[in-house]
């Protein structure tokens, strides 16, 4: 029986990386998750529209959780950003009933719906090692990723009640799903680390720092690639590496992928891109 869920594809999937959505989808396909779209679900906010206006980023995800709860399903999303703020706003929401009905009457004259906090919000990695199994991955494989892959999970989700079954503290699911893949996990220190997303526009050198730092890392470790959970933080640490560098006088150079990219490869889809990465792995680095 498939999976159901109620599909959030994250703030850049809509824009710079369509690449989430055009891999995301048969990537759930293979793996028997039946992605429903939540139509008309705004962004996140990424907990910058917070910084602004708390009020406002919590009543916007209000009404996210509370679609996907009047669909009776819960949230999936490749996005640990997304994953991370929808589940702090959730967890908000459930803890202050007063919060919660102040919310509700928003939501209520705006947009006729409420919340009752019973919907659960899930990234795509936790539903495949909790949900689906490893054991059905192992059996879809139809391309190993035979690469030294750095697993980049950022800070998101890594919060109780976040991130699945994990360990919240030392995180193992994405060097696992690797390793099924026939890929070789590659222990780094900076996996769960901030990118500093939510700074790229106020505070960028502090940025460029966070990014080269987590890159440089990876590539000391010995990792040809870096694949990311989070495609919020995939666009400072790919789009913005050549930057990074040349801030910080550190080596950045080594191809950033998206989760669903590498998991659409492995399954069989998209085997033009499979071979433009094996290029690109080939060519980028030292």
């Amino acid at each position: 029986m498939a999976l159901k869920y109620a599909y959030h594809p994250g703030n850049v999937a809509h824009s710079s990386a369509p690449e989430v959505a055009d891999t995301m989808v048969p990537t759930a396909g293979t793996l028997g998750i039946e992605l429903h779209e939540l139509v008309g679900a705004t962004s996140c906010g990424a907990g910058i529209i917070r910084q602004a206006n708390d009020i406002l980023q919590i009543t916007l995800n209000a009404r996210t959780l509370a679609m996907a709860e009047s669909m009776g399903m819960d949230i999936i999303t490749p996005c640990a950003t997304t994953a991370g703020t929808l589940h702090e706003d959730l967890t908000r929401l459930r803890d202050d009933p007063l919060l919660l009905a102040k919310t509700n009457d928003v939501l209520e004259r705006t947009s006729g719906i409420s919340l009752r906090g019973e919907v659960g919000v899930h990234h795509l990695l936790h539903v495949i090692v909790d949900e689906v199994g490893l054991e059905k991955v192992e059996a879809k494989l139809r391309n190993p990723m035979d690469f030294r892959i750095a697993g980049f999970y950022g800070p998101n989700i890594q919060q109780t009640g976040a991130c699945g079954e994990d360990d919240v503290y030392d995180p193992q699911y994405l060097e696992q799903l690797i390793a099924t893949i026939g890929g070789e996990p590659v222990p780094w220190s900076s996996r769960t680390q901030s990118v500093g997303v939510p700074g790229l526009f106020s505070e960028e050198p502090t940025v460029l720092r966070q990014a080269a730092a987590a890159i440089s890392d990876a590539k000391s470790e010995g990792a040809d690639m870096i694949v990311s959970a989070c495609t919020l933080s995939h666009t400072v640490l790919d789009v913005y590496q050549g930057k990074a560098s040349r801030s910080t006088g550190l080596s950045t150079n080594i191809p950033v992928i998206h989760l669903t990219e590498l998991l659409s490869f492995a399954f069989g889809h998209h085997n033009s891109r499979l071979a433009q990465l094996r290029t690109r792995v080939a060519v980028i680095g030292d």
